[in-house]
């Protein structure tokens, strides 16, 4: 009894610090302390209601998993996104990716059973605000898990002679806690590196390298750049795919747009408006949006019209060339 009650009090702890691993951990050792004393549709059960529970990702835990602990709470900013798949904006072929990288997420258990993993290392490039980290949050939000976002190049400059063993923690959370992990500013890492400083960035790169290549299955490891041309080749092949990001042409420029102000956008003609758009990211366009949107509810009226659109974009192209 006293046995019993020890590894209740564990598993409360556990859940409480939100440490799936370690919850389990006792779980399973709950299990064969059933079975050595002869109760073994008991211990059966425990097992199967752990493998379950660690194959799927419960809406009740996400809050929790959301909130890592101790070091790696130093290292990864943990947020719980609400952004679906239909509200990003791309191209064709990217929008293809993302599907068949949901899709192999969805059937992972029937994969591996096969002997197949599903890509689960994706390598997300383009321009800044083209829909790299939209990506990440539309990833967590359909397969209802964490994002967990690592900035590499504050990483790097806090824990300098630290980073391999804090990227360490950081894939141990990988393998332990179901997540979409973000490595922002990537090539703050995996830049072809020259100076006096190329020993300590190849050391930490190889680093990486090993820890992406040994990276299970259980969570989705992405890395965003906006420098491809300088990244070092060797990593592109660790990655399951390579997501390519663009400036979004006029159609995509309007989706966006229209999507952001909803039924303000109702009537309005976004024909024509490509002389406005053009070089401007999808982040840009939201922005100028969401100035037309502003600029009209305080008229004290509920339609966009075309010129307070013009007006909000050639503002924000101004802006991104001065």
């Amino acid at each position: 009894m006293v046995g019993t009650a020890r590894h209740v009090a564990a598993m409360v702890r556990s859940h409480a610090s939100g440490d799936d691993a370690g919850f389990y951990s006792v779980a399973l050792q709950v299990a064969a302390r059933e079975a050595k004393a002869g109760h073994h549709a008991l211990a059966n059960d425990i097992k199967k209601a752990v493998d379950a529970s660690r194959e799927r990702a419960p809406l009740g835990s996400v809050t929790v998993l959301a909130q890592p602990c101790g070091e790696l709470a130093e290292l990864v900013e943990a947020t719980h996104p609400d952004v679906r798949l239909r509200q990003l904006v791309g191209s064709a072929d990217l929008m293809a990716q993302i599907t068949q990288v949901l899709a192999e997420q969805r059937q992972r258990k029937n994969l591996l059973d096969h002997g197949f993993a599903p890509a689960h290392r994706l390598l997300l490039e383009g321009p800044p605000g083209t829909g790299k980290t939209m990506t990440a949050a539309v990833l967590a939000t359909e397969l209802e898990v964490p994002m967990f976002t690592v900035r590499l190049d504050s990483l790097l400059s806090k824990f300098m002679g630290e980073t391999a063993g804090k990227l360490r923690l950081v894939f141990d959370s990988v393998a332990q806690r179901r997540a979409v992990y973000l490595f922002d500013e990537f090539d703050a890492l995996g830049g072809d590196r020259s100076g006096n400083d190329v020993g300590e960035a190849r050391r930490i790169l190889n680093s990486f390298l090993v820890f992406l290549e040994e990276a299970g299955t259980e969570s989705l490891v992405l890395a965003g750049t906006n420098h491809r041309a300088i990244l070092d080749k060797a990593l592109f092949r660790r990655f399951d795919m390579v997501l390519t990001y663009a400036l979004p042409d006029a159609r995509q420029a309007a989706a966006v747009m229209k999507a952001r102000l909803g039924t303000l956008a109702a009537g309005v003609s976004m024909a024509k408006l490509g002389e406005h758009t053009a070089d401007l990211s999808h982040a840009e366009l939201v922005k100028a949006a969401e100035t037309a949107a502003k600029t009209v509810l305080m008229r004290g009226e509920a339609q966009v019209r075309r010129e307070d659109l013009v007006a909000a974009l050639i503002a924000r192209r101004a802006a991104s060339l001065s």
